[in-house]
Parts: C-alpha cells; sequence; structure tokens
C-alpha cells in the first residue's frame, strides 16, 4: 500500500471512495486550525503533517499551483512553530502589540493589483508545466488559472493576516470559496467540505476583528 497515492483508499463512505491522503491530510488541517484559534504551540506541527500530504494530494489531482502553495505554507508554518517555541522577553508587554486596522485605499489597491498579475503569470506558468517538464507532471494543470488565484491570494492573506489587517478575512473567504468550488470539481469532496467550513470561519474571523476593532475607537 502506497499512503501517499490517492489510490490507496482508506474507506469508502456514501459511495465516495476516502484514500488515506485526504482524510488524514483533511482532519490534520482542520485539528491545526482549530489548535490555532486557541493559541496552541502543537497547531504548528500538525500544520505540517497537513502541508505535507495536501502537496502529495494536489500533485495527483493536477492542481499544481495549490501544490506549489503547500512549500510556501510548510515554511510559515516552521516558522510560526520556532516563534511561538521563542517568546521574546518583553511578550508580555501589552503597550506595543499591534492592532487591528484597515488599509488605506492606496496600499489596498497595490496589493490587489499584485494579486491579479501574480495570478495571470502563475496561471500561464502553470498552464506550461506538463509541456516544459513532461517528465514530472505527466498531465495538464486543471483549472490553472483559478488555481493559481487560490494560491496567490492565500499568500497576500497571510501576509496581510500577520499585519493585523481586517481585508485579510474578506480574501480568505473569496479565496475558500473559489478553493471549495475547486475540490469539488476535482472530486476531492473531504477536503471541499472542509474549505466550505473555513469559508465560515474566515466569516466569523472577519465579525470578531471588526468588533475589536470598534472596541479601540469606542474606548478611545
Amino acid at each position: 500500500m502506497n499512503f501517499f497515492s490517492i489510490e490507496s483508499i482508506f474507506f469508502e463512505i456514501w459511495g465516495y471512495p476516502m484514500s488515506y491522503l485526504e482524510f488524514f491530510g483533511t482532519v490534520a488541517g482542520g485539528v491545526a486550525v482549530w489548535l490555532a484559534a486557541r493559541a496552541n504551540i502543537w497547531s504548528w506541527p500538525l500544520g505540517l503533517i497537513n502541508v505535507t500530504l495536501f502537496f502529495f494530494l494536489f500533485f495527483q489531482v493536477q492542481l499544481y499551483p495549490d501544490m506549489f502553495l503547500q512549500v510556501f505554507f510548510f515554511i510559515t508554518n516552521l516558522m510560526g512553530w520556532w516563534r511561538w517555541a521563542h517568546p521574546k522577553p518583553d511578550e508580555e508587554d501589552k503597550k506595543h502589540e499591534l492592532k487591528i486596522s484597515f488599509m488605506p485605499i492606496r496600499q489596498m489597491l497595490i496589493f490587489s493589483s499584485l494579486g491579479l498579475v501574480g495570478t495571470f503569470l502563475m496561471g500561464g506558468l502553470a498552464s506550461n508545466l506538463h509541456e516544459w517538464l513532461p517528465q514530472i507532471f505527466s498531465q495538464p494543470s486543471a483549472f490553472p488559472y483559478f488555481d493559481s488565484f487560490v494560491t496567490v491570494m492565500s499568500i497576500v492573506a497571510t501576509y496581510l493576516m500577520i499585519q493585523k489587517k481586517v481585508e485579510c478575512w474578506i480574501i480568505w473567504i473569496v479565496v475558500d470559496c473559489v478553493a471549495t468550488g475547486l475540490y469539488f470539481a476535482k472530486g476531492i469532496k473531504f477536503v471541499g467540505i472542509e474549505y466550505l467550513a473555513f469559508c465560515f470561519l474566515a466569516a466569523f474571523g472577519l465579525w470578531q476583528w471588526l468588533k475589536e476593532y470598534k472596541s479601540y475607537h469606542t474606548a478611545s
């Protein structure tokens, strides 16, 4: 049995064949998000398991930009794990805490433009991978531009989340909606259900951040 093959079936549910790869990758991702929301450091190693399994999963369903995105997430998970395990001495000093804010219009236009340009560049690259590197990518990329949009805008949203910009959640909602459609279209329905749940989590995150943002201004 090849655990990393989507053809290795763990079980069937309502006629849907669930591979080991999809099941454990999705569960690891869901638990990692749940732990992250509770600021638990174990979210990072579970996140590493999630992105590693999804790397192999997305390769086999020809979602190549999504596959490359897992490399980015692997690096950020390592960085996050190290950062949480080595807090700064003044970490408890709340006076310097980064506060939630909105992006200036100019900054929003710059990030939107970068996202669109990045999507078309990566989409063009993904469209030609099977011609340039047929030994590795034997099949053409599935939905290269939609998949590239998910990849590029996930990176943008991650950066804005680190900066505590409210707009990051709006981007996550859009990204998760597009990703949900992609995963259902490619037949990885368990992943699609998880990302559908992420849509609602992102909406909740947006509501929470807006509430906290308003509390700053009400207090001042």
